[in-house]
């Protein structure tokens, strides 16, 4: 599955991992803020959310490690890249 499918069918959750700061300056509307730092130890919160998981931080830099974490613990997720481009894609499918 796509990032763009995922969006166009609303699947899935947002999970934006850039600090509460970044997120509160601009977000995609119904995301949730999980700094990256805060992945770890929020785990079970995580793992209850509706999957898969679209992450997306300002670059993608650090949805990518996101992505890579939450793989590795069996969570199914995609790297969405910069937010940005996320509300660009929530945007066309209003």
């Amino acid at each position: 599955m796509t990032v763009e499918k995922l969006i166009s069918e609303r699947s899935g959750t947002i999970v934006d991992v850039r600090t509460a700061g970044e997120f509160s300056g601009g977000h995609v509307a119904g995301s949730l803020n999980i700094p990256l730092n805060e992945l770890p130890k929020r785990l079970d919160e995580v793992k209850g959310l509706e999957m898969p998981l679209v992450l997306c931080c300002a670059s993608g830099m650090r949805s990518s490690q996101a992505e890579s974490f939450l793989s590795r613990e069996g969570i199914e997720c995609l790297n969405g890249g910069s937010w940005l481009e996320i509300n660009f894609l929530q945007s066309e499918n209003l």
